[in-house]
């Protein structure tokens, strides 16, 4: 059995292992998925919010899930020596980080049935949805997102990690195209947004399931641009401890 597969097992055997955690990143997409496609409080300017945030809290699934969850407790991990017992073993860095992507891609697998369902129980009528595409677009956001917490968890120290990435979590939330239309964010602060991997993840899965996309072209590259710089940076800089 190689390296990676052995540390996939140990990986997905910790995720297993913490069902509070995994309680919570399962929940809180669908929580708010539920209260904003209820209670229309958002500008989303569609008759039915739930069109509109299904693609959206998708992304954040897949944000809250790479980035949140893996970074922080990565984060802990190193902190606490954790990992220091790897960095004797022939694992490696690369396979490290491509052992923690993986693992938490199978909780993403969950968590997209799961709001999918509720998406369909609220009303949501996706038209001519391009299943394929958006799948492209998520394994691409995951890589992204578990680029960017890996590279904080290898960087910061693990009480630092957790209010940097916490923080960072609400920003992207807040400017992120999730909730709230990009369009009504101020000119500057909207050209920022469409160069973050939340924003261009969210609009490739509008227009593959909604055929609502407004720069789909630029948003693919930037979420590319993200999924292959994000993994690269964090396995350069990763400190074991």
């Amino acid at each position: 059995m190689s390296t990676l597969t052995t540390q996939l097992r140990a990986e997905l055997n910790v995720v297993r292992r913490n069902g509070e955690q995994l309680l919570v990143t399962l929940g809180i997409p669908l929580l708010l998925l539920g209260f904003f496609s209820v209670v229309d409080v958002l500008p989303t300017n569609e008759k039915d919010p739930v069109n509109f945030l299904v693609p959206g809290i998708l992304a954040l699934a897949v944000m809250s899930t790479s980035m949140v969850s893996l970074g922080i407790a990565t984060g802990f991990e190193r902190t606490y020596l954790v990992l220091k017992r790897l960095a004797a073993t022939p694992l490696g860095t690369s396979r490290l980080i491509a052992a923690k992507t993986l693992s938490i891609a199978v909780v993403e697998a969950v968590q997209m049935i799961l709001l999918i369902s509720l998406g369909f129980i609220l009303g949501w009528s996706p038209q001519h949805a391009n299943w394929l595409l958006a799948l492209c677009a998520v394994v691409l956001g995951t890589f992204a997102f578990a680029g960017i917490g890996l590279f904080l968890a290898g960087n910061l120290r693990g009480e630092v990690n957790l209010a940097a990435s916490n923080g960072l979590y609400l920003v992207l939330l807040l400017i992120g195209g999730i909730v709230f239309p990009l369009s009504k964010l101020p000119g500057a602060l909207s050209a920022i947004s469409r160069c973050l991997p939340t924003a261009a993840l969210s609009d490739v899965l509008r227009d593959a399931l909604m055929s609502a996309g407004q720069h789909t072209t630029s948003s693919w590259v930037v979420l590319l641009v993200w999924a292959i710089a994000a993994p690269a940076v964090a396995a350069k800089t990763f400190k074991w401890n």
